[in-house]
């Protein structure tokens, strides 16, 4: 079946953007130089477009045809705006639940993480306009429809987010494996959480680890020294959820 959401070939993704396609992410491959690639890259220099350079083979695998370096992908689902999402919360009289994704790029993990969200009754998923996962239909497809139904704000930093998550008193707990704390004695019951996770492989940005209000680990047992990061997603996001509900 064509994948309708994507779009390949210099001249095409150019005539996207003049024509203001609602366009996701563009992947360029990492040595392109040409005059025509500059001139895609002052295009899409001010505009709220996810740019990846990455390998050939990178974008072979996404596409056999004659890409000529260059791969977009549509947006297929709105972004909504979380400085929107947390007033909204609030004035119906629940405590926010947000999940912070810090470069998670793999787009299957992403559609997994979105569906455990949806399924867990969490608020908004936050990803930076950067470096993270396109919403493409493999993420849709692995998401189970969630990514229509599930609010996904694309700030612009992740950094932003968090400050923002903090002035309207959202408490940023982060996971990362040199924490002191099993994150089954984080105390959260009906307070306002967000759950900070990093990326697959560097996990979550020094920065953004040092403006969490929490950190917390998952206990690990076996030879392999790390989950998932759906999975570890899944189990702190039910966490919250546990907590919450032996609060009520």
């Amino acid at each position: 079946m064509k994948d309708t959401s994507m779009i390949f070939g210099l001249h095409a993704v150019m005539e996207a953007i003049r024509s203001d396609r609602e366009i996701d992410t563009i992947y360029i491959r990492r040595e392109l130089q040409s005059e025509l690639a500059k001139e895609l890259q002052a295009a899409i220099k001010d505009k709220n477009i996810t740019v990846r350079r990455v390998p050939v083979e990178r974008l072979n695998r996404i596409t056999r045809k004659n890409h000529q370096g260059v791969i977009a992908f549509l947006q297929l689902v709105p972004y909504q705006r979380l400085d929107d999402i947390l007033p909204f919360v609030y004035e119906q009289g629940r405590s926010p639940f947000i999940v912070i994704l810090d470069g998670v790029t793999d787009v299957r993990n992403f559609g997994a993480i979105a569906r455990t969200c949806e399924c867990a009754g969490v608020d908004a998923l936050v990803i930076p306009a950067r470096g993270s996962a396109a919403i493409s239909a493999d993420a849709i497809q692995t998401s189970a429809g969630a990514l229509h139904t599930l609010p996904v704000c694309r700030e612009p930093g992740i950094s932003e987010a968090i400050r923002l998550l903090h002035d309207h008193g959202v408490m940023v707990v982060a996971a990362t494996e040199n924490a002191a704390d099993v994150h089954t004695g984080l105390a959260v019951g009906h307070s306002p959480v967000a759950i900070l996770m990093g990326s697959e492989d560097a996990g979550i940005a020094p920065a953004h680890l040092r403006m969490a209000d929490r950190t917390v680990r998952i206990p690990i047992y076996g030879n392999i020294q790390s989950l998932n990061v759906s999975v570890a997603a899944s189990i702190l996001i039910y966490e919250v959820v546990r907590q919450r509900n032996r609060a009520e």
